[in-house]
């Protein structure tokens, strides 16, 4: 059956999830009641809006005219906002708790690194969000997918804190379009009779009239699994299929060319994937209607994005996600809001670790020495000179375990023993520049990439052993800084995530790649350890990852351990 839901499906709705035509969500209630406070009402509203694993580079914002129309035109657009882990749980991980995944220990989708129970054991249900906000005065609602391995048999062991109202999707049914699980506040799961994204459209509607029933500002959280893979099987096709010849390192170099029958199948999934956002553009209205009905649109700040993005034939994978490349890592961000400019487009850098702060600096919360982030900006005077702001120049990408393969096609082993899952553990950056877009990453194989995006943006030729000159210098000479910079950052924490060059630089005379290609500190970086790995582990493990310090410059001809 085609996943493009008619209006009468829509009106099917929660009523059928609880059995009854009235609202239901009752009355508003705390269900931690330990985290909440008064509030003026003066804060703003946020409702977040995140889909599962939406692509950016394959263009299927292009689809959602809806979308387009009621937040893209009536706000902005984040053009290089990026995960910085490209996978389901650790990055929701990362986005409640403003922590890279290094430092949220919460690396995988299923124990024993991931998922809901990791989650739990790192501590996170007692510290992230939703229990923030409500110390703040908020009240906060979430429906949709929340971690992978969050289930039927571990929903209320225990629930997930800091929420007055939930309704979550649960596995083993979460990417089940159709007779999903979802389970409201501490009732018990009840099999859905209907298409998920609707349900999830109309336990968003419910939410917003109970939080406009309060004098408290909230949050909502509202997460279809939409375009996530197990869509229903259509005709047609449309993908700008790529068929590249060799590139990429690790497992990725050696793959051989898609094939005829691959690229047929990707053509139909891709159409998959773009009509189950369909629904998601209904839901994106009428959410919107929502909130103007109720008088709350003007002081609402709506975000729409995805968890990480996707492939689907670039550098010849089949779909999935995991992958340090732009097709993975550089998803959607559209945000409209008070004072957010209208109609624009940005290209700073911001990242999911950003989100928290975000959201604290717009309810006025004093900001966290822990975060890894910082607020984006979102006035007209805060994007003035963000391009340039040496906080912006960088952002990290890191992954631990295997490769992820979807849909119904896979790499299968000439040896007959079926898809290959290949390790895919890797530590990576971007570094954004006004004279530089450049790729460097360092695969628990050893093997290392540097793409330069500005003469390369598919990331085909891999720069690393190349002998030509790269921003006026030797070649050698820009790897040993990247290198330096993705030593800080693969194990930061903190300021020292967004302003690393001060780690290496104390005297804070270096802010920038640029400023660090001086050849005054060739030899301060020649000196510098080298990023290695001695073990492809399927976790972070940090003493398979190599040295964790470097040397700080303290003056001239003189560094030290910077640890």
């Amino acid at each position: 059956m085609p996943l493009l839901i008619s209006a009468a499906l829509l009106a099917i709705g929660l009523t059928l999830v609880n059995g009854s035509a009235s609202n239901s969500h009752g009355s508003i209630k705390n269900l931690n009641p330990g985290h909440s406070a008064e509030t003026t009402g003066r804060q703003p509203n946020f409702v977040f809006i995140m889909t599962d694993d939406q692509d950016l580079h394959l263009h299927s914002l292009d689809y959602m005219p809806k979308l387009q129309r009621l937040i893209g035109d009536e706000g902005t657009v984040f053009e290089r906002h990026f995960c910085t882990i490209a996978v389901c749980c650790p990055s929701r991980v990362s986005l409640m708790t403003g922590k890279l995944a290094h430092n949220t220990n919460v690396t995988d989708v299923y124990p024993p690194y991931g998922g809901y129970p990791k989650f739990i054991a790192e501590g996170h249900n007692d510290n992230y969000l939703p229990i923030w906000l409500q110390d703040a005065g908020y009240n906060t609602y979430y429906t949709g997918k929340f971690l992978n391995a969050h289930s039927t048999s571990n929903y209320n062991n225990p629930y997930p804190k800091g929420w007055n109202g939930t309704n979550f999707l649960l596995d083993p049914s979460t990417y089940s379009y159709w007779n999903s699980t979802f389970q409201r506040n501490h009732d018990k799961p009840v099999v859905s009779d209907g298409y998920s994204t609707d349900l999830i459209s109309r336990h968003s509607l419910d939410f917003i009239k109970e939080a406009h029933a309060s004098d408290r500002p909230f949050f909502l959280g509202i997460t279809p699994i939409a375009p996530h893979a197990k869509t229903a099987e259509v005709e047609g096709s449309s993908i700008p299929a790529f068929t590249d010849p060799q590139s990429g390192a690790s497992w990725i170099l050696d793959l051989p060319q898609l094939n005829t029958s691959e690229v047929t199948y990707m053509d139909g999934y891709y159409r998959h994937r773009l009509q189950s956002l369909q629904a998601v553009d209904d839901l994106v209205e009428s959410v919107v209607n929502k909130l103007k009905d109720y008088g709350l649109l003007g002081n609402t700040y709506i975000f729409y994005t995805s968890d990480n993005g996707y492939h689907a034939g670039q550098h010849r994978m089949v779909p999935g996600k995991g992958c340090p490349y732009e097709e993975d890592i550089n998803i959607p961000m559209i945000v409209r809001g008070p004072g957010v400019p209208k109609g624009r487009k940005v290209d700073f850098v911001t990242s999911h670790t950003d989100i928290a702060a975000t959201l604290f600096d717009l309810a006025g919360i004093p900001l966290r020495e822990d975060f890894d982030g910082i607020p984006m900006p979102l006035t007209v005077s805060e994007m003035r000179g963000a391009k340039s702001d040496p906080r912006r120049e960088h952002v990290s990408v890191e992954y631990w375990g295997s490769n992820l393969q979807e849909g119904d096609i896979g790499r299968v082993s000439p040896t007959g023993a079926g898809v290959v899952y290949y390790n895919n553990t890797y530590k990576a950056m971007r570094v954004i520049g006004d004279s530089y877009n450049l790729f460097y990453s360092v695969w628990c194989t050893n093997e290392h990439e540097l793409y330069d995006l500005t003469n390369d943006p598919y990331q085909m030729r891999n720069l690393i052993n190349s002998k030509n000159r790269l921003l006026g210098r030797d070649i050698k000479k820009v790897i040993s800084r990247l290198d330096a910079l993705l030593l800080v950052l693969k194990s930061c924490k903190g300021s020292d995530c967004t302003l690393p060059w001060q780690v290496l630089h104390p005297n804070k005379k270096v802010t920038s790649l640029s400023e660090a290609l001086s050849p005054k500190y060739d030899k301060f970086y020649a000196a510098q350890p080298d990023i290695s790995f001695s073990a492809c582990e399927l976790g972070y493990l940090p003493g398979s990852e190599g040295p964790q310090e470097g040397y700080a410059y303290r003056r001239d001809g003189d560094w030290s351990y910077w640890a």
